[in-house]
């Protein structure tokens, strides 16, 4: 598959995804609910919810870009830290928190903190949850960004990552790798002008390693209790676990 300018491996990962991120940031949460019918919504309630959040625990949102996550688990009462490594999403999410307390009276907003996922800014198990969202597909390195997570996180703590995947089924993987390589992409020009930004999730997605790969590392890392939780099919998938 030709290179669409966004995604390439190694050193010039993490900067390429970043000006993807930024190209989209004032698009993005629309483009989200246009391109997922609505659906990333409930998927992200979902993960929240399997997280058991309890009031005054502290939780951490890697790859937190709008602030959705951080707002739902500050909702909550968790004491909610969203971090992510691009400052136009992070300014779209501080801008989120500034409404919260209309939404939310008497509760705190998540603070947010620009950071990179795969050298966290935080001490041995400071987290008693950590939750990620469609960011560990966009890491350079998957195998350091669940290393980190559960560096961070604290014995007993619980973590969801959620993400694209891929169907086992060959026909509705081909229908689905059409969707994302012809439908997705001409929204993305259509509501945010920018097509190869939208090709880049096909690309990343047939690079991106099987739920059973990410199980495994899981299991090998530190985690217990792992389960993968499947939507559509095996086009969404969601892993939880604990410490």
């Amino acid at each position: 598959m030709r290179h669409n300018g966004y995604y390439v491996e190694g050193e010039d990962r993490a900067s390429r995804v970043s000006a993807l991120f930024s190209s989209i940031a004032s698009k993005y949460d629309l483009i989200n609910d246009l391109q997922s019918f609505f659906l990333h919504r409930y998927w992200k309630h979902y993960a929240v919810t399997l997280l058991k959040p309890q009031s005054h625990l502290k939780a951490l949102d890697i790859c937190c870009g709008t602030g959705d996550v951080a707002e739902l688990l500050a909702s909550k009462e968790l004491t909610t830290v969203g971090l992510d490594f691009n400052q136009d999403m992070l300014n779209l999410a501080k801008a989120r928190s500034e409404s919260f307390s209309i939404k939310f009276p008497g509760l705190k907003p998540a603070e947010y903190l620009l950071g990179d996922a795969l050298s966290l800014p935080f001490g041995d198990a400071s987290f008693d949850r950590v939750s990620m969202s469609y960011g560990l597909r966009n890491l350079a390195s998957f195998e350091n960004g669940i290393s980190e997570m559960m560096r961070v996180l604290k014995p007993g703590g619980r973590f969801t990552i959620l993400d694209f995947s891929r169907p086992n089924n060959q026909t509705l993987r081909k229908l689905y790798f059409s969707y994302l390589s012809i439908s997705v992409p001409l929204l993305g020009m259509i509501v945010a002008g920018d097509k190869s930004a939208y090709d880049y999730i096909l690309e990343s997605l047939i690079k991106y390693p099987s739920p059973t790969t990410i199980e495994k590392f899981l299991l090998d890392h530190g985690a217990d209790k792992v389960h993968c939780h499947s939507f559509l099919a095996g086009v969404m998938t969601i892993h939880s676990g604990q410490k």
